[in-house]
């Protein structure tokens, strides 16, 4: 568990509970040092990343709150543990979905500080239609507790409410799945 918690499984289990074709283009916003495209690629995704800080070369340097590339330019999005560290969540969600083709993939995994209905609303009001959202508060505990227990943690989660971890499979609307 490195960066995310479930690091390699739960990155391969986001991507199975979408309708992906072999090659098909899939950006990871908020891609750090790249363990998401290296596995993205190794099952045949054409894959890259954007960081602010990238730690590889397939991995542009920039901000994803505002990516640069094209509109509707990608298959899928993928994000683990970063859009709540951007600072607006609910931005980084709208430039995600800016950037999918129409029946696209939104794959997210990150804390949450409301209550699942606000996520799925937020999603919604959007532009995207969820497939599936899962609860993985209590790995995403053990995976913290570890962290700071080892002294790898990154960021400490600030906010209020009970904070919740969750993973998203979405797609964009188009005229319907």
């Amino acid at each position: 568990m490195i960066r995310h918690p479930g690091g390699e499984a739960r990155t391969r289990h986001l991507l199975d509970q979408a309708d992906f074709a072999p090659m098909d283009r899939i950006l990871d916003m908020g891609a750090g040092d790249g363990n998401a495209v290296k596995i993205m690629k190794k099952l045949g995704f054409d894959a890259c990343g954007i960081d602010l800080c990238p730690g590889e070369p397939d991995i542009i340097k920039g901000d994803f709150l505002n990516t640069g590339f094209s509109p509707e330019s990608f298959d899928g999005v993928l994000s683990q543990c970063s859009f709540y560290v951007s600072g607006d969540v609910e931005a980084a969600v709208r430039e995600a979905v800016r950037l999918l083709k129409p029946g696209g993939w939104f794959l997210f995994s990150d804390v949450w500080f409301d209550t699942e209905e606000a996520l799925r609303q937020m999603l919604e009001r959007n532009g995207l239609c969820i497939r599936n959202i899962e609860d993985h508060s209590e790995e995403w505990k053990e995976y913290y507790i570890e962290s700071i227990w080892n002294g790898t943690m990154e960021a400490v989660c600030g906010g209020t409410g009970r904070c919740r971890y969750y993973s998203v499979t979405a797609g964009k609307y188009r005229n319907a799945f």
